[in-house]
């Protein structure tokens, strides 16, 4: 089942019962409104005056919805994890940590080359010559020694959008925005689904920050920010304004849960995807498998 995401931008008092999460607003006239707490995979708060009580966040968590706190710019800036996420959880965290160098490394390099590679398939969908990227793509040594990623970055950023001097940056000019809020989202969705797989977030095949709790999150979840670009690019080719987050272009963000995506062969909304990536991340540290599964864009 396809789990919605409800995206929460004007006051509201948000509690539970019989199973269900009850909506009720401050304003008389508004029907109080209830959804089946089930049903929900993501839940995002961005009015500070929202009220929810714990026993909501208790079921949210049981369920396994991840939800994602905003701040007063209206940008994502928490994720609320349950203390347990899987059973084994133990044992899985064990083999997390156990992981060799050399298994990290080859596992950076899958990473890389899948993510050059569907942004290169994107290009080619814009009739964007992409031939250097396949060839970066192929040419990744373990570890990304050679740092191609960031060499196929600078030119998928400088052709993909159509603009002129476009640079990607956290405070740079718009889209950056857009990418900002649709990369936040993206990083809720990946540390959800590891947190179900059994692993911590915060300890990274690559990534290594002390001050960063999900560097694994955001190794994994490199192949799929392709997605977040698609939603952007929709945008930017609209030609309407892009200079503030409205209402209207975090909806169209928001689709990215439930987005298609095509994974070992079969058409997945992007949640359910993403899981599979994460277990198949887990079966190549326990030694089951050397290859994470990732979404091949097309």
């Amino acid at each position: 089942m396809i789990k919605r995401t409800l995206f929460f931008t004007n006051p509201a008092y948000l509690s539970t019962k019989n199973k269900q999460l009850v909506i009720t607003y401050p304003e008389k006239e508004k029907e109080t409104k209830t959804v089946p707490i089930e049903d929900i995979g993501m839940l995002v708060l961005e009015n500070q005056q929202i009220t929810i009580t714990n026993g909501l966040i208790s079921k949210l968590i049981e369920n396994k919805a991840a939800i994602v706190n905003c701040n007063n710019y209206h940008l994502p800036v928490s994720l609320l994890q349950p203390l347990v996420g899987h059973s084994e959880q133990t044992e899985r965290i064990k083999q997390q940590l156990n992981a060799s160098v050399p298994l990290k490394k080859n596992l950076w390099q899958q990473t890389v080359s899948a993510k050059i590679t569907n942004q290169a398939v994107f290009m080619e969908k814009k009739d964007i010559p992409a031939q250097k990227m396949h060839k970066w793509a192929s040419e990744v040594k373990s570890g990304d020694i050679e740092n191609h990623e960031s060499r196929a970055a600078v030119y998928y950023w400088k052709h993909i959008f159509g603009i002129t001097d476009f640079t990607r940056g956290q405070h740079g000019e718009p889209p950056n925005n857009l990418l900002n809020y649709g990369y936040a989202i993206l990083r809720g969705i990946t540390a959800r689904a590891l947190i179900s797989s059994g692993m911590l977030p915060s300890v990274g095949i690559f990534h290594k920050n002390k001050y960063n709790a999900y560097c694994l999150a955001d190794d994994i979840m490199e192949p799929y920010r392709v997605y977040v670009d698609v939603l952007v690019n929709d945008l930017v080719q609209q030609s309407q304004p892009i200079e503030e987050l409205s209402v209207a272009l975090k909806t169209h963000l928001l689709q990215l849960p439930v987005m298609d995506v095509v994974i070992n062969g079969n058409k997945s909304p992007l949640m359910i995807a993403m899981s599979r990536t994460t277990n198949s991340l887990y079966e190549c540290f326990a030694g089951i498998s050397r290859k994470v599964i990732y979404p091949f864009f097309s």
